[in-house]
């Protein structure tokens, strides 16, 4: 089982950001903590977990939110850890003190991901992100010095301000520090955010994305998923995988998503309405078999993963056979795994269409 905690407070509204989060409900911080509790131990105790393969604080901005506040959170936690857990918290540089970290690996944090997105200044506030490259390159360093050893560094690329050169810079300053893993991200822009108007700032370049990708292969780091990038096995993100390979997970805080049994349910995203009610739901939502096929196969074929092919109809079968052919596809223990993550929306769409 995995879990996943929403922390819906920010510093700062990044122009691209679509999540759950706010800059100006900080005076909600004590209640909600305490109505995320409640939700947690109701969760945990209801369906009889046992242990937790992986937790995972997200946001939001989980360290704009002081660790004291977390410990009542960890207090409950406490039984369902095992030396084996992952534990990850997401984490900005700008409010991811020394004091802080130490706090949060004190609690059992053992992963921490730095929203870093660029080590560029000018592209860093195109971007609306509220620190600049001393505090992510010391952020990162002060983690590295207080014995995390797993660290992830998110970055942003094919925004209208990227050149090979920039993204070159970007990458000489990650081959330099303490980081075993990479989350690379294109832009994306989405309805309700400042960039939804401004659609111009997006530029889509696949030779710059080979290029990252390429780059980061050079120095070590092997991609596994569309995204991600791991220096080794036990670098790769248990947590995401957990995801890929369709375990059950808790939706822990307001505009969380949680899925157990095949059935998906939706906490209220709206914070006061949340506050109000933590252990009731704004969406439950049963899904179907044909979904959760369709599910199996673009998780799987995006990612390391793979997808059994016993899933698969004849005609199916069939029109795998035509991408292993084209070597697209590789077949390995009668799983069938992708040579080229980029083109997994299409790979997906002809097997499946």
């Amino acid at each position: 089982m995995l879990l996943y905690i929403h922390i819906p407070f920010c510093d700062s509204k990044c122009f691209y950001c679509s999540f759950n989060s706010y800059t100006n409900l900080f005076h909600l911080k004590t209640i909600y903590m305490e109505k995320l509790a409640i939700q947690l131990k109701q969760q945990l105790t209801q369906t009889k977990t046992k242990k937790l393969k992986s937790i995972f604080i997200g946001g939001g901005t989980p360290s704009c939110i002081n660790a004291d506040y977390y410990e009542p959170i960890f207090t409950i936690l406490k039984p369902y850890i095992s030396n084996t857990t992952e534990i990850t918290t997401e984490a900005n540089p700008n409010s991811a003190s020394k004091q802080w970290l130490s706090q949060m690996k004190n609690l059992g944090i053992n992963r921490v991901s730095f929203g870093v997105q660029s080590f560029d200044n000018n592209k860093l506030k195109f971007l609306g992100r509220s620190h600049n490259k001393i505090q992510a390159i010391q952020a990162i360093n002060n983690a590295k010095e207080l014995g995390f050893i797993h660290i992830n560094c998110d970055i942003i690329y094919d925004t209208q301000l990227d050149t090979k050169q920039l993204i070159q810079n970007d990458l000489d300053i990650i081959q330099t520090l303490p980081i075993d893993h990479i989350s690379a991200y294109s832009l994306t822009i989405e309805e309700g955010t400042k960039f939804f108007t401004k659609p111009q700032v997006k530029v889509d370049n696949i030779d710059l994305a080979n290029y990252i990708f390429n780059r980061l292969n050079s120095f070590g780091f092997t991609q596994y998923e569309i995204s991600n990038f791991a220096k080794n096995k036990n670098a790769q993100s248990i947590h995401n995988f957990g995801y890929w390979e369709k375990e059950d997970y808790f939706g822990i805080g307001a505009g969380a998503v949680g899925t157990i049994n095949n059935t998906r349910y939706y906490p209220y995203k709206d914070i006061q309405q949340y506050i109000n009610n933590p252990l009731g739901y704004e969406q439950i939502e049963h899904i179907s078999q044909d979904d959760s096929k369709f599910e199996t196969i673009f998780l799987g074929l995006r990612s390391a993963v793979g997808v059994d092919l016993n899933i698969f109809t004849p005609k199916e079968q069939e029109k795998i056979n035509i991408l292993i052919n084209q070597n697209k596809l590789k077949i390995h223990n009668n799983k069938i795994y992708n040579l080229d993550f980029m083109i997994t929306d299409e790979l997906v769409l002809f097997i499946t269409e």
